[in-house]
């Protein structure tokens, strides 16, 4: 037998016994990608070596590099008006790289604090310049969010920073606010690549990768190119987006190997019909879950209003931490993982994102609907 073929089955055999993944983040991969990966990481396409001992400045790795540039820009629609980064240090490291470029002394920006990674991304920018909130879900405990058209902000703001989907409060800003030309700055970590976006709006849009694009290792900046010469120049040369955009983001070593598994995810989604499939897709996964949450008389309970539920994470409770404790332990043995709510507010969390496959919410659906019939 042809080792390679042996391999191959090997492998799949493997994907068979894979758990449906409904972890926050890092997250599911899809399996096309994880097996396309596995048959190129020993040699890649004829080097003689795998990518990851390859040279960042090698042929091989430059077509990589460019071509999931490329791929993001046409995805999301990005013309010539915005620059595309591939930087380290996950959207943590923009909590303070944008304020650090963007608010220079005497300005301020205002500021939406939708839940616990909004609360981290305002934490720093008050550490570097003035800060405007123009509102706080903290009374409702982040469970609404206010409509984007009555929501009233600075004209003469730097910028509106938002965190358009809360991976642990479960809300999501359906659309964007009008500004009237202040630029919206926003963390997509968990939504980006999730729907078509209106991109004239934004000034800037950072998001890690390890929920829609790839592995953790890498993270997302997409900037309007006229703000790259009103940034600080006084800041060291990482920190500055200048540096970034002038050297096609390898000013210093990339991470390899996370932007190649994210180029063929981002492939994997152009495959799959763009960011409208992916909308689509969402809005069914997500549809499925919140119908049988809502339609559970009681048993199961969603916090979060429903004109502000988030398509990729769906929290829930239970009428006890007993009984949730149970569903967690049924649903392990039954092959699904990572549904444990964040440690900081508890509950059932369901992450439904782009490669989740359908299979794994309609088996998650028939757990929920099953359990509440037994415990009910």
């Amino acid at each position: 037998m042809d080792p390679s073929l042996f391999a191959n089955y090997s492998f799949i055999i493997l994907l068979m016994m894979r758990a449906h993944n409904f972890s926050a983040g890092p997250a599911t991969l899809p399996e096309e990608v994880l097996m396309q990966a596995a048959a190129e990481l020993p040699e890649y396409r004829g080097t003689g070596m795998s990518l990851i001992e390859s040279s960042h400045r090698s042929k091989a790795y430059d077509e990589v590099h460019t071509q999931a540039i490329d791929r993001i820009k046409s995805l999301l629609g990005i013309t010539d008006s915005h620059e595309v980064l591939l930087l380290g240090g996950g959207a943590t490291m923009q909590f303070g790289m944008v304020p650090l470029n963007l608010l220079p002394g005497g300005s301020f920006c205002d500021f939406t604090v939708s839940g616990a990674w909004a609360e981290k991304a305002l934490d720093d920018a008050k550490k570097i310049g003035a800060v405007k909130v123009v509102f706080d879900g903290e009374s409702s405990s982040y469970t609404t969010l206010p409509n984007p058209y009555e929501l009233e902000t600075h004209a003469d703001a730097a910028y509106l920073h938002l965190t358009s989907n809360e991976t642990i409060n479960g809300l999501q800003w359906r659309d964007f606010p009008d500004t009237q030309g202040v630029p919206i700055v926003a963390d997509m970590s968990s939504d980006i690549m999730s729907r078509p976006l209106p991109m004239d709006r934004f000034g800037v849009i950072y998001a890690g990768a390890q929920k829609n694009l790839g592995p953790s290792g890498v993270t997302v900046v997409i900037i309007r190119r006229d703000l790259l010469p009103k940034c600080n120049a006084d800041l060291p040369a990482y920190l500055t987006y200048p540096t970034h955009a002038s050297k096609q983001s390898l000013y210093n070593t990339p991470p390899v190997f996370p932007i190649y598994l994210m180029n063929l995810v981002l492939g994997w989604v152009d495959a799959q019909g763009g960011v409208a499939a992916m909308q689509d897709a969402s809005q069914v996964k997500s549809d499925l879950i919140y119908s049988i949450i809502d339609e559970s008389e009681g048993f199961y309970r969603c916090p979060v209003d429903s004109s502000c539920r988030s398509r990729m994470n769906v929290v829930f409770n239970l009428k006890s931490t007993e009984l949730e404790a149970a569903f967690l332990k049924k649903a392990g043995d039954a092959g699904m993982v990572g549904l444990k709510g964040h440690r900081s507010v508890g509950g059932i969390r369901a992450s439904l994102y782009n490669a989740l496959p359908m299979a794994a919410v309609n088996d998650l659906a028939a757990f929920m609907k099953g359990f509440a019939a037994d415990h009910g």
